[in-house]
């Protein structure tokens, strides 16, 4: 991550596990009609972070190389467990303890 691109690739990663929460959010919710289970504020405004990120990670794509950029976007499954363990208090297990912990040393001994 010589250029700040990079960053921005880490930023867009963690808008990508928001707009995860946001579905699961959503699925969690009981609707009257079928119709709101998909046209609702969550589905909308995850959908549309999950737009504004493929517009940026294109345009980020033409700074960074794309095996690094690929390594960073691996981020989002960590952002992904600790906003769902925040947000949703949903439990960690040693699976995912260890698979995260397995992510962090792959991008760590790629980055470094």
């Amino acid at each position: 991550m010589n250029n700040g691109y990079g960053y921005l690739i880490l930023i867009t990663a963690f808008f990508t596990a928001v707009s995860q929460i946001m579905l699961n959010v959503s699925a969690e919710k009981t609707y009257d009609k079928k119709l709101r289970e998909y046209l609702n504020p969550w589905v909308i405004g995850s959908y549309a972070i999950l737009a504004l990120v493929l517009i940026a990670n294109v345009w980020i794509m033409q700074f960074v190389q794309l095996k690094v950029a690929h390594v960073i976007a691996a981020s989002t499954y960590i952002f992904v467990l600790v906003l769902s363990r925040v947000f949703l208090k949903e439990p960690l297990s040693w699976k995912k303890v260890l698979g995260n912990a397995l992510i962090i040393a792959g991008i760590a001994v790629f980055i470094l």
